[in-house]
């Protein structure tokens, strides 16, 4: 039994999701690899806000960096949930990638 949002669910709690590795594609997408082995595409372009203000910037989006299975930019002081990326991304599919 576990409880999330406030209710109580007599299966198993779904495992925790973390990224495994993180590659910069172009232009803030990334190819990521999540622990659930799926393989896909985040546009961090959808993050706003003015802590993400930064990811403007080639020389902090071009670096991500894995921290504990998140992912952070900028020495740490940016960071994304592994759950957000994954529920915001795309299926990763090799053969329809087009970079101009």
């Amino acid at each position: 039994m576990h409880e999330k949002n406030g209710i109580v669910y007599s299966d198993n709690p779904e495992p925790m999701l973390t990224v495994l590795e993180i590659k910069h594609m172009y232009s803030g997408v990334y190819m990521v690899k999540f622990s659930n082995d799926q393989i896909r595409l985040f546009d961090s372009t959808i993050l706003k806000g003015e802590v993400f203000e930064p990811l403007s910037r080639p020389e902090i989006y071009e670096n991500p960096m894995l921290k504990y299975g998140i992912v952070t930019w900028n020495n740490g002081q940016i960071d994304c949930s592994p759950e957000y990326m994954y529920k915001n991304s795309y299926e990763y599919n090799k053969s329809e990638i087009v970079v101009a």
